[in-house]
């Protein structure tokens, strides 16, 4: 994993020295309400486009790390690809009314 990264290390060294990722636009979101009440917004931040990129590369790296070397087991559903906690809550159902036939 570490030599992934330090492949992609000249555009994310660039994007971290240059303190990019350190630096985002803070704008009020609407929510819902009245729009005169300012507490009917939320803080909103917009980061840089080099920001998401970097984020993009290292979750790629990471990501791919995870899967070759099978870190999440195949019984987990809330942080996979495909699979929801709905999907594990189908299972575990499945699984206990099969103990109670």
């Amino acid at each position: 994993m570490v030599t992934e990264i330090a492949k992609k290390e000249i555009s994310v060294k660039t994007l971290v020295n240059s303190g990019i990722r350190r630096k985002a636009n803070v704008t009020p979101v609407f929510k819902k309400g009245k729009k005169e009440d300012p507490g009917n917004y939320k803080p909103g931040s917009l980061t840089s486009v080099p920001g998401k990129v970097m984020e993009q590369l290292i979750l790629g790296v990471i990501s791919k790390h995870v899967e070759e070397k099978k870190v999440i087991r195949s019984g987990q559903h809330g942080f996979t690809k495909g699979k929801l906690c709905l999907t594990n809550l189908i299972v575990f159902y499945d699984g206990m009314t099969g103990w109670v036939n």
